[in-house]
Formats: structure tokens, sequence, C-alpha cells
């Protein structure tokens, strides 16, 4: 029987969601938990990497296991079990086919910079007090939407068959003198949304144009895009499948 189990953590302590050598990792601490409380070896597939220091609102991941669950039940064992940093929301019994990473049809990630500084924004945020063109950047961001190959800002060397994504919506918002950055896609390259965040901030600065913005993804050179945005500013925020409704 499979179940997808739906989640979220802050990512500060973590090297990212995927297991690690020598390293603390998301997935080695759900694994650990489901295999002590189920009394079982357990080996959840998650939907998605996410780098170190990056957080997840919502974040799916799923695992076989032989005999129904009781779900109330494990959600507050897990809830107990777990560090204060990792939430457990669902457990939800899929078809034996399904996949938490092939089947997502969209994922949505936020960044969050604060332009005052706040010591309790200091591990969730990215502050930079520079000012930025927020509506030129918005119009940067829409230009992501006319294009598919994204591979001036992936990570170099990944190992991916395609760059191409589909860019669903990307805008900014200011809240309360903070900038929020959300994108949706149908996929994401490594490290994307840190350097399409850092490449529009350049354009927000007026150190790029909107030209050159559209230069750059037609070089599909990671090298002209702009720098990498830290990662404690990141989160996903939102993971879609057909068959799961909300």
């Amino acid at each position: 029987m499979r179940y997808f189990i739906q989640f979220a953590y802050n990512g500060t302590h973590y090297h990212g969601w995927q297991f690690q050598p020598n390293a603390s990792s998301v997935q080695e601490t759900l694994n650990k938990a489901l295999s002590v409380l189920l009394n079982a070896p357990i080996n959840a597939m998650g939907a998605g990497r996410t780098d170190t220091g990056v957080h997840a609102r919502e974040m799916y991941a799923h695992f076989d296991f032989d005999t129904a669950i009781d779900v109330p039940t494990l959600i507050h064992k897990l809830n107990s079990y777990l560090p204060k940093d990792i939430a457990i929301f669902d457990i939800i019994l899929v078809q034996d086919e399904a996949h938490c990473r092939f089947d997502a049809t969209k994922r949505t990630y936020e960044y969050h910079i604060n332009t005052v500084k706040n010591p309790f924004l200091q591990e969730l945020s990215w502050y930079f007090n520079q000012k930025l063109d927020v509506d030129l950047m918005n119009e940067a961001a829409k230009i992501l939407l006319n294009h598919t190959d994204f591979q001036c800002f992936s990570k170099v060397n990944t190992d991916v068959n395609t760059f191409d994504c589909t860019v669903f919506e990307a805008y900014w918002k200011i809240e309360n003198k903070n900038l929020i950055f959300t994108i949706s896609a149908n996929r994401f390259l490594r490290n994307m949304v840190r350097s399409i965040v850092g490449t529009l901030v350049n354009i927000g600065l007026h150190k790029i144009s909107l030209t050159d913005f559209e230069n750059i993804i037609a070089s599909k050179s990671r090298e002209k895009a702009g720098f990498s945005v830290p990662a404690h500013g990141l989160y996903l925020t939102e993971i879609n499948y057909d068959y799961i409704i909300k």
C-alpha cells in the first residue's frame, strides 16, 4: 500500500531534503521516525529536492507499507517524535502507482526579502536594504512566462534530460516593507528560483535592462545570469496533484 505524507519543515538546520552522507537531512530524519513508529524499514521518496537551508511550507513524500495505517494516531505519534522543525499535516492512501515526484502538476515557491533589519527573520528571510525598482522587476518576471528553456538559471553540471519548464505565474508583491517573489511552474531546475531572484534583483538595481534579461535567457549561459540569492529566504509553498483535493 502506498501513502503520501504531507508535511512542512524549517530547513535552517538541514542540508536539504535529500539524504546526505555525514550531514543531517529532512529525508533521513523522516525515514528514521517512520521506521521506528511503524517498526519496519521505511524509505520515503520526496516530491523534489530542496537545498541546504531552504524551507518547505508544503512538501510531499511517499512511502510503502504492507498494512492499513491508523492515520490520526500515526500523525500524532510522528509530530511527537520528530524534532520541532518538522510538522506532519496528513497521510493519504493513494494508488500503488502514484508517485509524489513525477505526478506533481504544479509547484510553487516564494522568496522572501526583508528590507528592514529584523533579528527574528535572520534565518527566514534575506535582509537586503538597497532600494529596488519593484515595478521593473515585475515587468521582467512577466517575461519568464514567454519562455520554456531556463538553462541559464540552472546549476551547471546538473543531471537532467531537459531544461524546459512551464512557468504559470511569477510576480513580486510588497508586504509591510518586505518583498515576496512568487513563482509557479510544472517543474524547477536545481538552483533555478534563487538565480532568477538574483537576476531580478539586478534588474531592480538598474544594473541590467529588460532587453538584457531576454538576452540572458536566450544565451542559456549560467555565467550571464545573476547571482544566486541566499537559501534561507526560499520556501517551497505548494505542490499540486490531480488526485489530491485541497
